[in-house]
């Protein structure tokens, strides 16, 4: 939580919290921590009844929607049925994703520069010196 903070930073908050708390600060954060405890006790509770209620074991992490659906109300079977088009799809994409991943591989073998060429017999043709632009004083 405070990884993106250095040592000043977090003595620097401590300070303003005990200037604004006071000597109410140890209550403030006792209070706090308190909060805490019930919250994490509220979400096990309710955990445990929506368990109950289902006659299944829940998690937390269950609860998220699809997770829930997955795991609860598809059967293997229905899960299956569901993938199939979309693992072929996907089968496809990546055949084709990794065709292209040789091809730049190949290209980038060829255009490589730090690899010696063999030199052949033409001369290489000479650069001819860029003629000058026209100027805009030239031009007026």
């Amino acid at each position: 939580m405070f990884e993106n903070l250095n040592w000043w930073e977090i003595g620097a908050l401590l300070l303003l919290a005990l200037l604004i708390f006071g000597d109410r600060l140890p209550n403030v954060i006792n209070d706090g921590l308190r909060m805490v405890r019930n919250l994490r006790n509220m979400a096990r509770n309710a955990t445990g009844d929506l368990s109950r209620e289902l006659g299944t074991d829940i998690q937390l992490e269950d609860l998220h929607p699809k997770a829930f659906i997955r795991k609860h109300l598809l059967s293997e079977d229905d899960e299956q049925a569901i993938r199939k088009p979309l693992q072929s799809m996907y089968d496809n994409l990546r055949s084709d994703v990794t065709g292209v991943h040789d091809e730049l591989k190949d290209v980038a073998k060829a255009a490589d520069l730090h690899t010696p060429r063999v030199a052949t017999s033409t001369p290489a043709p000479t650069p001819t010196p860029p003629s000058p632009r026209p100027s805009y004083d030239d031009a007026t």
